[in-house]
């Protein structure tokens, strides 16, 4: 979720004209990021575990929109910084969770 409010909160100086493209797409990968982990949670752990792969694919995704983001000079290194440790961080926890569900 804090991912999600982050991705929100920069959104807001993004320029008018990328509100259809990136802003978009940046605003719901970040959502579907908690989304499909929730949506993962009432299911049984192989397909939770299905739900955590798109939760993980949407991070990986948008980390690559942070790199665009940043390339055109909508965020500055130190914002996309900040915000690769918290999506790398939610990655390998993910992971670990993920790799203790296919092990039961």
């Amino acid at each position: 979720m804090e991912i999600a409010n982050d991705i929100s909160d920069i959104l807001l100086d993004f320029p008018k004209h990328e509100r259809y493209d990136l802003s978009s797409q940046l605003s719901r990968c970040s959502v579907s990021i908690p989304s499909n982990f929730a949506e993962g949670s009432s299911r049984t752990d192989k397909s939770l575990s299905h739900f955590l792969d798109i939760s993980l694919g949407s991070s990986f995704e948008l980390n690559t929109q942070l790199i665009v983001a940043k390339h055109r000079k909508y965020i500055n290194e130190q914002t996309v910084n900040l915000l690769e440790k918290k999506i790398e961080e939610f990655q390998r926890m993910t992971m670990g969770f993920q790799n203790g569900l296919n092990k039961s």
